[in-house]
């Protein structure tokens, strides 16, 4: 049966055509050519320095205080900033100061550069004293111990500017910006140093406030109506909800109305157009004498399109530079055990597939929190097993969504009662309970050279109005001081080179994967429903995370029921259906949880996983790379998507899957712009003989292919 090209790739020349407009070509574009775009810090005039790469750049003025006045768009040329606004704002012992210098004049739609000569230094602010430059410098010490497409964090250049108050005596604060190399991003944090004598009472922090162009010209509208300025793309490590998606994680990044901003078309000044990044509960902890702080780690990534493919590349990009460890993707197991045996049986099974790791899924009878020599002699023998037979070993840790006890459960603010948690109730990690669990995991991995830690919370956006948990004061600082113990954690495990999957967007703190999204309830429906519905979460979740940073899910026994249908057991009835879930997911370079007592069951089962997993290896490289979108899963026609690199020898691989009873032969036409090539692709179809294929003036290259009924194929170009 042959079927009509699909409209889908319109959309795709659209596309394609408004990126080529960069240059007419892809040799100048910074996700594709591999040139080298260093970070420079120019002292431009006495009184004036600028942050700068080839794609963006940031300037500031130090004459009497400092301001930042400009933040462009290098690569479409366009400025950011409408007017000038504090350098940040900090509330100490209930008192707000300001930092850096401010501006007087009227007009905050525009500014000019003899303005700046009318920049005003109130003496109630933060009094700019110097400028330190440096490299920039790992957050945390990380260990990479599995495979990996990046082996180390993006450079880059850092400048520092000091700043003292004439009254808060031994208190020096310092803005800290970070410009990488090779990208539009460019990251800005605040800390304190207490020297003195004098306690601090740390309430809030505004560590980045932005006056930015308007995205928009609307009379009327709310400013939560109203659309954000686009250019900017901004994440935080501040951020949790279990929504598995980073905007929607980010707690810390406010967009507001500028009501100075006079001459703006909204009628009732509400548009969108100041950018303040904080934690909106607050700070409240105590800055002791010979004590520091650390404000949020804020990163900014400069966008130059529309485009949601080309702007999630950016993303994908941005997260390749600055947390390599989530790029660390190893073969994994999920069992479910009951006793040492089942656990050894399922390491012999790694070996005997190429599995790399074993992870001790929920409902088996690991406790990382028995510390009794016993327990920890049990798994040490366990990990040694493991290790001699070169397979990484890991265990879950429960920590939200159950309750300990009145005295060490978190407090709502409402009630006074336990109870009012994210997931109903959960343990404070500031209570001495929690402080105890920290101690327990971290004595746990030390004791048995465990690999691999699966932790199910905590959600640090609870808070706790217990004046009895060790941890924590009161209501005020217990959001920020539990968020701080997880950290410290996340942080320790990296320096020893602990893998961690954790439930919410803590890859900025050390975390390394993540579900993509799903619905649990959607495991227990047949097979052939989960099969499509997986490819559509494939599809979703790749347009920012990496391959790496996503997991998904495979019941190879039952998991919210569903009964038979449901799961892959016994695994020789379902071979088919085994392969193809296997396929698609190591097909996008992403690792499932194979959830059960065993990888195969007989030689016949036990060849297919291998085969699998040999083809994965074979393509590791490609297969980890980027995804670009071809066309989401229906049920009713092919779908699929391409994975690219302009950088590796192979420069795109393509998985297309067919769920219809019919053989599908299509002529699919491959958008190749971001792979790099320019006039001609060599593709094969599987094991085929390779064939060259012209490349379009719209970076396309038209292909017919067959798909068999109810099953799929892959090409690979070069």
């Amino acid at each position: 049966m042959k079927f009509i090209k699909s409209a889908h790739f319109s959309v795709l020349v659209f596309c394609l055509l408004s990126i080529s407009s960069f240059g007419q070509n892809n040799s100048e574009d910074w996700l594709v050519d591999q040139k080298k775009r260093p970070a420079e810090i120019q002292e431009i005039s006495p009184s004036k320095i600028r942050l700068k790469n080839e794609l963006i750049q940031r300037t500031f003025s130090i004459a009497d205080n400092v301001v930042c006045y400009d933040f462009s768009n290098l690569m479409n040329g366009s400025q950011l900033l409408r007017t000038i606004m504090p350098e940040a704002r900090i509330t100490l012992n209930g008192k707000i100061y300001e930092v850096g210098g401010t501006l007087p004049v009227k007009e905050k739609g525009y500014f000019k550069d003899e303005w700046l000569a009318e920049v005003e230094n109130s003496k109630s602010n933060f009094q700019y004293q110097s400028f330190a430059v440096s490299e920039i410098q790992p957050q945390f010490p990380s260990k990479i111990q599995f495979w990996t497409s990046v082996e180390k964090a993006s450079g880059g250049k850092k400048i520092s500017f000091h700043y003292l108050h004439p009254d808060l005596e031994g208190l020096i604060l310092k803005i800290h910006y970070e410009l990488y190399d090779d990208l539009p991003l460019i990251g800005k944090s605040l800390t304190l140093e207490n020297t003195g004598k004098e306690f601090y009472q740390i309430d809030q922090v505004v560590h980045e406030i932005l006056g930015m162009v308007e995205e928009e010209s609307a009379v009327v509208g709310s400013t939560s109506q109203m659309k954000k300025p686009h250019q900017l793309y901004v994440e935080n490590n501040f951020a949790f909800n279990n929504s598995m998606h980073a905007e929607i994680s980010d707690q810390a990044t406010h967009w507001k109305a500028d009501s100075t901003y006079t001459s703006q078309v909204n009628y009732n000044l509400t548009t969108p157009s100041i950018l303040e990044v904080y934690p909106a509960q607050g700070v409240g902890i105590d800055l002791s004498p010979g004590g520091g702080f650390q404000s949020i780690r804020t990163y900014e990534l400069v966008l130059d399109s529309y485009d949601r493919e080309r702007n999630g590349l950016a993303r994908r990009k941005m997260y390749r530079a600055l947390t390599p460890w989530a790029m660390q993707n190893p073969i994994f197991m999920h069992l479910v055990s009951k006793n040492d045996e089942a656990v050894k049986t399922a390491i012999d099974q790694c070996v005997a597939t190429g599995y790399e790791a074993l992870i001790l899924s929920f409902g088996s009878h690991i406790n990382m929190e028995d510390s009794t020599a016993l327990n920890i002699e049990r798994w040490k023998t366990l990990a040694q097993y493991a290790h001699k037979r070169g397979i990484k070993i890991g265990g879950y840790s429960l920590f939200s969504s159950r309750t300990i006890s009145p005295e060490t459960d978190v407090i709502s603010p409402l009630t006074g009662k336990p109870g009012g948690a994210f997931f109903g109730n959960a343990p404070c990690l500031g209570s001495e309970w929690g402080l105890d669990y920290l101690r327990k995991l971290k004595n746990f991995f030390s004791q048995t050279d465990f690999d691999i830690f699966e932790n199910d919370g905590p959600y640090p956006g609870d808070v706790c109005a217990s004046t009895a948990h060790p941890g924590h004061k009161g209501l005020a600082d217990s959001q920020w001081t539990q968020f701080q113990l997880q950290k410290e954690l996340y942080h320790w495990m990296n320096g020893e080179g602990i893998y961690i999957n954790a439930p919410d967007w803590y890859f900025l703190d050390g975390t390394h994967k993540i579900a993509m999204g799903y619905r649990e309830v959607n495991f227990a429906l047949p097979r052939e429903r989960q099969k499509i519905l997986n490819r559509q979460n494939i599809y979703d979740a790749t347009w920012e995370k990496t391959p790496s940073m996503g997991w998904g899910f495979v019941p190879l026994t039952a998991y919210h029921g569903g009964g038979p249908k449901a799961v892959l057991e016994p695994l020789n009835e379902h071979l088919e259906d085994y392969r193809q879930l296997m396929m698609q997911y190591y097909g996008a370079g992403i690792q499932a949880c194979y959830r059960g007592p065993r990888l195969y069951d007989i030689e016949e089962t036990k060849i297919m996983v291998t085969e699998v997993i040999n083809w994965y290896k074979n393509y590791r490289d490609i297969l980890n790379a980027d995804i670009i979108r071809l066309k989401r899963a229906d049920g009713r026609n092919w779908d699929g998507w391409m994975h690219i690199d302009p950088a590796g020898n192979e420069k795109g691989l393509v998985m297309l899957f067919n769920p219809t009873s019919e053989k599908v032969t299509e002529e699919i036409t491959l958008p190749l712009y971001y792979t790099g090539l320019k006039d001609e692709a060599v593709i094969r179809q599987e094991n085929s003989p390779a064939k060259t294929y012209s490349i379009n003036r719209n970076y396309q290259a038209t292909i017919s292919v067959e798909i068999p009924a109810n099953g799929l194929t892959w090409l690979l170009v070069k």
